[in-house]
């Protein structure tokens, strides 16, 4: 059996959970939620919901948990890992060179205006966009698969973007992709109580709605700063 990797990388507040969902639902799928996080909250010694509780659920070494993703060989030919591109920290970049890796993108003033009901004070470096920028330089640098998804399009049209997605990954796109069941799922990181309710409430993707959202003068700052990156990745990302 040939295996795939596949790596979602995303911001927060990002459908990325709605993402791994959609991925659950193949036959031939195996999903893992942010892999990093553990290791993300030791190195960096941040404080975020849940804390303890996530440093106990995984194994802390980021490098060694990348190592066992690039070696699966598991009953499911596919393996799916919903990625925080800001857990990328003192991660040996080699280990993802070859899997296929979506980077996710969505307007930081939508992330900021979600992000900031959890965490009060985020930065920059909380929110993806930046990483997620460096991390696209780096993969089109070493000829590294590379694809930019952005998530109003994607709820624009999931049926066209999950079969692009899919043909781009050399897989067959599968009907059961665009629907799952409400409530928390077995998949779920131990931090879901803090982060997914909404998902929860969700059976597919949210249809796409235009929203004004205005931002708080600290947050607006942090947007001014970070719209540059997801103007840059937004150019490259496939349309609906």
């Amino acid at each position: 059996m040939q295996h795939k990797i596949i790596h979602l990388w995303s911001g927060p507040r990002n459908i990325s959970t709605a993402f791994m969902y959609s991925f659950a639902q193949r036959n031939d799928t195996k999903v893992i939620d942010e892999p990093l996080y553990a290791h993300y909250l030791k190195v960096t010694d941040i404080d975020h919901p849940g804390k303890e509780e996530i440093l106990k659920s995984q194994e802390q070494d980021g490098n060694n948990v990348m190592k066992a993703i690039a070696a699966y060989k598991g009953e499911k030919s596919v393996l799916f890992c919903k990625q925080m591109t800001h857990h990328l920290v003192y991660i040996d970049l080699s280990l993802i060179k070859n899997a296929i890796n979506i980077l996710l993108i969505r307007n930081p003033k939508q992330v900021l205006h979600s992000y900031a009901k959890v965490i009060t004070q985020p930065q920059l470096s909380d929110i993806g966009i930046k990483q997620n920028y460096d991390l696209y330089h780096y993969l089109k640098e070493n000829n590294l698969h590379c694809l930019v998804i952005d998530s109003n399009e994607l709820l624009k049209n999931p049926e066209k973007l999950l079969s692009t997605i899919c043909k781009d990954a050399g897989i067959e796109f599968q009907q059961a992709m665009l629907n799952w069941q409400s409530g928390p799922k077995k998949e779920d990181g131990v931090w879901a109580k803090y982060w997914y309710e909404n998902v929860h409430r969700s059976t597919g993707f949210h249809p796409f709605q235009e929203k004004e959202t205005k931002l708080p003068e600290h947050l607006e700052k942090i947007f001014l700063e970070s719209k540059p990156f997801y103007d840059f990745l937004y150019s490259y990302s496939i349309k609906s």
